[in-house]
């Protein structure tokens, strides 16, 4: 009986440290990007840790380029505005993205 009281009190730490992990992996959980074609619009939303952000762009001006390489993020800009998208795809697989998007736009 003398150690239950400690005992008792790194379960409870444990609990905690478990529920603060899923807490955070929650929070993250829905996280995510979405791209379509509306009409002659182009439009980006993004959900980050709750928040959720959109962007649109003209069709006839917008821009689908990697930043830095072809294993970077992609940026999608027009007229002054740009918005990265790619973050949840694998690096190697960026490229492509690209490509599926500026296909897209050739089509519709």
């Amino acid at each position: 009986m003398q150690g239950a009281v400690f005992v008792l009190g790194f379960a409870w730490l444990e609990v905690m440290a478990v529920g603060l992990a899923f807490f955070i992996y929650a929070r993250h959980a829905a996280d995510g990007e979405w791209i379509s074609i509306e009409g002659s619009r182009v439009v980006v939303e993004y959900e980050t840790a709750g928040r959720r952000e959109r962007a649109e762009f003209d069709r006839q001006w917008v821009r689908i380029e990697p930043i830095a390489d072809d294993r970077s993020l992609i940026e999608v800009s027009g007229r002054g505005r740009s918005v990265e998208v790619g973050r949840f795809v694998r690096p190697e697989h960026r490229l492509i993205l690209a490509q599926e998007i500026r296909r897209a736009l050739r089509q519709a």
